[in-house]
């Protein structure tokens, strides 16, 4: 007995993403239902293409039609992905830019840079079209990290506009003040000059369409920030801490400042970084030299996900050191963290997007 296309819809209505809680087809994921005899293909188009839990709905799938079809259905699902985004109809600064996530951390010393540029490569590394801004004005890492110290992007003029040409690398779009100014030399800015060298880079930048795009932010919650929700919407903020008291203290300034009602950022999760130190010699050991779970605890009293724990390991610093971030790495616990962050990052992403209003510029009144 042949299969007809409205069974298999009927079957696919009983596979929910797990993230979403709603069916496949009323979220319209399921494309191109083509049947043949008992042969049967579609499209399960994902929210996002570096989905955690791609294989599982995968699987569900083929499972539910041959559960409640034909047993001996032979199911062709082709994974594809249309990154979801909240950006409002009328938004018309960095357009083609689906996401913005403002990667910050209350001080600094936490790794957040190395956190920022390793998501940023993970997330591309799964797929997604990225771009990555570094907007620690006063410590720009971008050119170290990806070995550029001695790049500089290209610049044009288009109606009276000088417009940035991000370098690319890694599979990724790049812009940092540290292309522009004298790597030996200390920035003395005030805040305002500083703004404006940042909104130069954010919306002069020629990003293009991207699924996602990573700043990088200065450590603390001062001008810089400020000037990012009153410029562009945020989809959400990423906070960095390690365990210790210390850090966390000042994690939470960072989270009430996106929380505050004048601003009202999601806060997507906390990332704890050097959650334990693991010497080479002995990479199954785990040493809590900062604090067990600090960022964990944390992350649980605030109500946010913990999207993830990052090792202290020595590899980290040094790749970082010599342009070649460890998210670059085909494997190992350290690319596996910061793949598995990437996927906690897009997942909770479009948790946000199917649940939270479209994301909106700040009007802060003075």
């Amino acid at each position: 007995m042949d299969i007809s296309k409205e069974q298999v819809i009927n079957a696919l209505k009983f596979v929910h993403d797990p993230d979403l809680h709603k069916d496949v087809v009323s979220l319209g994921m399921i494309e191109d239902i083509e049947v043949d005899g008992n042969k049967v293909s579609f499209k399960l188009v994902l929210t996002t293409p570096a989905c955690p839990m791609k294989d599982k709905m995968k699987n569900d799938c083929v499972k539910a039609i041959q559960g409640r079809v034909d047993p001996y259905a032979e199911v062709n699902v082709e994974l594809t992905s249309r990154t979801t985004t909240r950006r409002g109809p009328d938004d018309t600064m960095l357009k083609g830019v689906k996401n913005i996530i403002a990667v910050v951390s209350g001080k600094g010393g936490v790794g957040k840079s190395t956190v920022a540029a390793n998501l940023a490569i993970s997330l591309s590394r799964l797929g997604a079209k990225v771009g990555l801004l570094d907007a620690d004005i006063y410590g720009p890492s971008v050119p170290l990290m990806f070995d550029l110290v001695d790049a500089h992007p290209k610049a044009r003029e288009e109606d009276g506009k000088t417009i940035l040409e991000p370098i690319e690398k890694y599979g990724i779009k790049l812009l940092s003040i540290g292309f522009f100014v004298d790597p030996k030399k200390a920035l003395v800015w005030r805040g305002p000059m500083a703004s404006n060298y940042f909104t130069q880079m954010l919306t002069g930048g020629d990003w293009g369409e991207l699924d996602y795009l990573v700043i990088d932010m200065p450590p603390g919650t001062g001008d810089i920030h400020l000037t990012l929700v009153q410029t562009v919407p945020v989809t959400g903020a990423a906070i960095v801490t390690t365990p210790q008291e210390v850090a966390l203290a000042d994690a939470r300034k960072a989270y009430n400042m996106f929380t505050t009602d004048s601003i009202k950022v999601p806060v997507l999760g906390l990332v704890e970084n050097m959650a334990w130190f693991t010497p080479a010699e002995l990479p199954e050991n785990k040493y809590y030299i900062f604090g067990k779970e600090g960022g964990k605890r944390f992350a649980e009293e605030i109500g946010v996900p913990l999207l993830g724990q990052i090792p202290l390991v020595q590899s980290i610093c040094e790749s970082g050191d010599s342009g070649n971030p460890s998210a670059m790495l085909d494997e190992g616990a350290v690319a596996l963290a910061f793949r598995q962050l990437a996927e906690s990052v897009a997942q909770q992403i479009a948790i946000r997007n199917a649940n939270l209003d479209p994301t909106q510029v700040v009007e802060i009144k003075s």
